[in-house]
């Protein structure tokens, strides 16, 4: 299956429910993106409000990968840095592929489709992201390009006695 991906799609109602609904899908699989199983999608709408919200702030940008079907399968957000020493590198946040397209290749075609992106935005020289230790997650980002270059132990609680490392990644765009 082939996704065909979109920098800063129109957001409407059907974006916004797609969007939402992958979310819920990808937190209930097991992913790491804020929440963890069971969730809600009524748990989950107030911080994808928020993304969108600085959406139109201009602020964060999109890209969201749609199937054959056009359903929305995949996404990663921009935020861009205020502060004015650091105004070369954004954030990467919210990478998801659905769970369905999980060994696919799809997360590799997501991610090079968001540095794709990245290298058309003025002065950015590098995305950040961080990940949730103990999933493999920075080793397939290593494998993608991105090089660890932080870890705060424990610095994620996802359930009692359940910590786990908070993993910067940087991946330089030149």
């Amino acid at each position: 299956m082939h996704l065909t991906y979109t920098l800063d799609p129109p957001v409407d109602p059907v974006l916004r429910d797609g969007v939402l609904k992958l979310w819920t899908d990808v937190t209930n699989a097991g992913g790491a993106v804020g929440f963890v199983p069971p969730a809600t999608p009524e748990q989950i709408r107030p911080e994808l409000r928020r993304h969108l919200t600085a959406m139109v702030d201009g602020r964060t940008r999109l890209v969201v990968g749609h199937d054959p079907d056009g359903e929305v399968a995949a996404t990663a957000f921009f935020t861009f840095n205020d502060h004015r020493l650091m105004k070369h590198w954004v954030w990467l946040y919210t990478v998801m592929v659905h769970p369905r397209l999980q060994g696919g290749g799809h997360g590799r075609g997501l991610l090079a489709a968001a540095a794709d992106a990245a290298r058309g935005f003025e002065g950015i020289e590098a995305i950040r992201l961080t990940c949730r230790g103990g999933l493999g997650l920075e080793d397939f980002y290593a494998s993608c390009g991105y090089k660890e270059v932080g870890r705060v132990p424990g610095a994620i609680r996802v359930a009692p006695g359940d910590d786990r490392d908070d993993v910067f990644m940087l991946l330089p765009l030149h």
